[in-house]
Formats: structure tokens, sequence, C-alpha cells
């Protein structure tokens, strides 16, 4: 019975990873395939690519999921628990996916384990939520927002003699290698999400140790599913990040890659810290797009984005409770 929990939620988690990917597509592309620095396919191609070198760079992220954010018992109900938090944050993935929201994938897990261990009266290290999720979350696109208007900044400095289309054209054959920089970022943040929950799943499940460290396979199964949900492509959601937050142009979007994928592996390497790539490239463009001047961003729109920021890991872990629920009724 456990053998066949185990092997339903690492099913359920690579799932999970593969909606991360097409729903976080966007961040990697968007400002690419806007600026027709790039096409739609080859984007998605690089992006893919990228996500899956992305994921064999570290296992700090992974570690932190893994065991600093919930205590699951062993046996069936820590499986339950699990499996009750990725279903939380799958629907909420797929929710904000059909809207067009970029949101968290990564607070939706976070959330989905929280709000899975509350209903089932496990112990969640909020000392941890806190240091490694909360104040990341808030840090981050403040940091993206402005380390975004700083680099736009120094390159219009730079190129303010400069014919302005010949620069334009000139950062459209750049921007490919900013494009690639943040994938390859993704796939170091939230590709090893998904490991940490699988290696907590093993844990529970009896078939890792605690103090070991995430199997191969693990990491080449995470990495794949990221991979090929990414090159499946967030058609809406990259329509709002690339066009409706504010017009961009090659300048621009590179200024913006650059400026989320720096945040990004300072977060994974330096502090192992699960960061949203999704708020952290979105708060860059909104940053980069405030150079041009404040009109320029269209707030209305950020302002929605927002909104689903903050009810990401509370709705997350509603639906996550829900699944628990679900879940040990039917196999409890």
């Amino acid at each position: 019975m456990e053998l066949a929990l185990v092997i339903g939620v690492i099913v359920i988690a690579l799932a999970f990873d593969y909606t991360n990917g097409f729903h976080d597509a966007a961040n990697a592309i968007a400002t690419s395939v806007s600026t027709r620095a790039l096409t739609p396919r080859i984007a998605l191609l690089l992006a893919a690519v990228m996500n899956f070198i992305g994921a064999h760079l570290g296992t700090a992220v992974a570690h932190t999921v893994g065991k600093g954010i919930i205590d699951a018992p062993d046996g069936t109900h820590g499986l339950l628990i699990v499996g009750g938090a990725l279903i939380g944050a799958i629907v909420w993935n797929l929710i904000t996916w059909y809207f067009g929201l970029p949101s968290s994938s990564s607070h939706a897990l976070i959330g989905g384990l929280c709000g899975s261990a509350i209903a089932a009266s496990a112990t969640v290290h909020w000392s941890g939520v806190v240091e490694k999720v909360v104040i990341p979350m808030i840090l981050s696109p403040v940091i993206g927002f402005i380390l975004g208007g700083i680099i736009m900044t120094i390159l219009l400095w730079i190129f303010r003699k400069s014919n302005p289309h010949r620069t334009s054209r000139g950062f459209r054959y750049v921007q490919p290698v900013s494009a690639a920089a943040i994938a390859l970022g993704h796939g170091l943040q939230d590709a090893q999400k998904t490991m940490g929950v699988i290696f907590l799943a093993l844990v529970v499940g009896g078939y890792a140790s605690p103090q070991g460290g995430i199997p191969e396979w693990v990491i080449t199964a995470s990495a794949t599913a990221i991979s090929l949900g990414t090159y499946s492509g967030g058609w809406r959601i990259m329509r709002t990040m690339g066009r409706r937050i504010i017009h961009l142009d090659p300048p621009r979007g590179f200024a913006a890659e650059t400026a989320a994928s720096s945040v990004l592996y300072a977060a994974a390497i330096g502090f192992g810290a699960p960061i949203s790539t999704t708020h952290t490239m979105t708060s860059a463009i909104m940053g980069v797009g405030a150079t041009r001047r404040l009109s320029a961003v269209r707030w209305g729109i950020a302002g929605n984005i927002v909104t689903a920021w903050v009810l990401t890991i509370p709705a997350a872990a509603i639906v996550a409770a829900i699944g628990y629920f679900i879940l040990n009724l039917v196999l409890g």
C-alpha cells in the first residue's frame, strides 16, 4: 500500500513540475518573444534546455523545501499530507494559468505544504517559513524592481549618444543570452522544489534517509518534467508579461532578464531560499518600464498580478487542506 502511495505521490509531484514548466515558461521567454529577439518555438526550446541544465546545478533549495517547511509523519499519513499539498499547488497553478496571471508556482507549493500539514495537525516550521519564504518573498520583487531600474538606467547612459534603432537591433542579438540566463535560474530554483517534495515523500515512505542527498534519478526526473512543461508553452501568461505590463524593446528586455536572473542565482546559491521566479521577473519588468516614465507601466494590470501574489499561499493552502481531507477519506 505504502509503495503504491509513494509512486502515486511522485507521479503527482512530476505533474506539478510539468504545470510549473508551462505556467512559468513566460518568465524565460516572454521578453525575448515580445521584442522579436527569438521566435516562440526557438525561445521555448532554449528555455527547456536551460531549465534542464539549471536543475543539475545545486540542491540547496530542494533541501529547504524537503526538510525546512513541514514535518510529515512517517507512513501513509505523511504521504497523504504531501499528496494534498501537491493537489493544492496544481489546482492554483491551473486557475492562475487560465486567467493569464503570472502567480508563483513556488509559493503555491509552499502554501500547499502548510495547508495540508495544518489540516493533518502536523508540524509546520513557521520560523523556517518566515526566514526562507516570507522574507525572500517580500525582498526579491523589491530587489528585482530596483535592480532592473538600475541596469536600465546604466544602459541608457552608456548608449545615450547611440542611434536608437541600431542599439535596439544590437540588443536583439544579445538578448538570447539573457533569456538563457533567466531560464537557467528558473531550472536552478523551480525544479529543485519538486526534487524537495519527492525527497520528502521518499523519506516519509521509508525509502530515503533524512540525512541523505537527493538521488540522481530524482534530479533527472524533475529536470525532465519541468523542461517538457516549459517547451509546451504558457501563452496566456506570456502575453501578460511580454505585452500587457509595459511595451518592451530589446534593451529593456535584456535589462529585465539580467536583473531577474541575478536575483535568482543569489537566492539559490547564496541562501538556498525558494524565491519566486515569476515575482522576480515581473517586478524587474516593472522596474525597467518605470525608467521610461511611471505611466509606462500599466499599474492596473500590475495590481491584478500583485493581488494574485498575495492570494497564492492562502488559496493554495485551502485547496491543499481540502485535497488532504479527500485523500484521507478515500485512502486513510
